[in-house]
């Protein structure tokens, strides 16, 4: 019974002392900092510094291995990190490249793996304007946390030389061993355990933040390369749908693309949802189009409003300038595709019109076609807008006055403006 007694008391005082153990580490909320710095990056860091503050965390690490990314995101993290009141570690683990650089010196403290660089951040494009800009931002924030803001700047600005470390013309990358030998960075170690010795933090509790499913999806849909694929599959869908009959697997693929598009560009800030509008007004005017004969002021309409839209929901015009020179090439290689392997699944038909012109094959002069004004005939063919239709025994290639007319539907011939039959679907009841 005693035995029993004595061991009871022993577990209750285990556990006290545990939770009392417990009650006395230091909280280390882990951010991971890789890949592209984007506006989802934006986000998971946000939500991660706003989850550590109300959990009233010791310290914030950042572990970074970035090449960097948007300038614009990266600014907006810094502002996070420097007005955050925990105290932050920067620990570059293998690189810290362009906007990683404002990231690192964004911290309280920096630490480097053996083998790591931080530097090379020129902006692009790297115009005078770009770069005052840029590198006023990066010595505002080395001066706030005591770093040399030269060293900074000249890992942006190439005209910037420093004597024994870089030559004018060369942006400045440093390894771990010369950051170092220079006093910019706190020290070298190989793990964050390194770290928290060096800090002398002990009884660590560290929490990872990996971030959620949405934060992860909007980091995916804001990468550069991403943004790109998505483009081209809004167009390449929208191509598809134009040239095959009904809504089909084009049009879904068209509005997955150009939703998820515009969806990052409002999650990054680039635009709000007139983007929307400006994009979706494009496409009815290139409908509009599509219904009338020839070429005129509703397709240039269509096509200004849809570059305009992606120019307001890039980052830069030089970046929307390769968003719309890719997204049309790809476009225009799928079309000529399409052309390509068209006729042999007999779908050519939707593209082309094959009638020979001589009246054997059902071909008039355009004085002859006035007396076909008024006349019905059969859909032999779709008209989207245009295809083929007999009237009597002869075949005459026309237009329709609506958007998409179906094979076997009657029609009624309602204008002939010169060399164009014009008809109307004859509604049936």
């Amino acid at each position: 019974m005693k035995r029993a007694f004595f061991t009871f008391i022993i577990i209750i005082i285990f556990i006290l002392s545990n939770i009392c153990f417990a009650d006395s580490k230091n909280s280390v909320y882990v951010i991971n900092v890789k890949g592209e710095v984007n506006p989802g990056m934006y986000y998971h860091i946000k939500n991660s510094i706003n989850k550590a503050e109300d959990e009233s965390a010791d310290y914030i690490l950042l572990e970074i291995d970035t090449f960097g990314g948007r300038v614009d995101s990266s600014v907006k993290i810094s502002d996070l990190i420097v007005s955050s009141n925990i105290p932050t570690i920067a620990f570059i683990n293998k690189k810290a490249e362009s906007a990683g650089v404002l990231i690192s010196i964004s911290c309280d403290k920096i630490y480097m793996a053996k083998s790591s660089t931080i530097g090379s951040a020129e902006p692009v494009p790297n115009t005078e304007k770009n770069i005052s800009y840029w590198t006023s931002q990066l010595k505002t924030v080395a001066e706030e946390k005591g770093r040399d803001p030269q060293i900074v700047a000249s890992m942006a600005d190439k005209d910037i030389k420093i004597e024994g470390l870089v030559d004018k013309g060369k942006l400045l990358n440093l390894t771990t061993n010369k950051a170092k030998e220079i006093n910019f960075i706190d020290g070298v170690v190989s793990s964050r355990k390194d770290i928290y010795n060096d800090l002398n933090i002990k009884y660590v509790n560290e929490k990872k933040l990996e971030g959620n499913l949405y934060e992860k999806f909007s980091k995916f849909i804001t990468l550069n390369y991403v943004s790109i694929i998505l483009l081209s599959l809004g167009f390449v869908g929208m191509v598809i749908e134009l040239i095959t009959p009904g809504f089909g697997i084009g049009g879904i693929i068209s509005i997955l693309g150009f939703g998820l598009f515009f969806g990052g560009s409002v999650l990054g800030g680039n635009a709000g949802y007139f983007v929307f509008f400006v994009f979706f007004i494009g496409i009815i005017f290139l409908v509009l189009e599509a219904m009338a004969p020839g070429f005129g002021v509703f397709g240039m309409l269509g096509i200004g409003s849809i570059a305009f839209s992606i120019i307001m929901a890039s980052n830069s015009l030089l970046q929307a300038f390769i968003y719309i020179v890719f997204a049309f090439t790809v476009t225009i290689i799928t079309l000529v595709f399409a052309i390509k392997k068209l006729p042999k699944r007999k779908i050519s038909k939707t593209l082309f019109l094959n009638t020979k012109l001589n009246k054997k094959e059902g071909f008039v002069s355009s004085k002859e076609k006035s007396k076909y004004l008024e006349k019905e005939g059969i859909c032999i063919s779709y008209l989207r807008p245009s295809g083929k239709v007999q009237i009597g025994e002869e075949v005459l290639d026309v237009i329709s006055e609506g958007a998409f007319v179906e094979i076997g539907k009657k029609v009624k011939v309602i204008r002939v403006d010169g060399s164009k039959i014009v008809v109307r679907e004859i509604k049936e009841g």
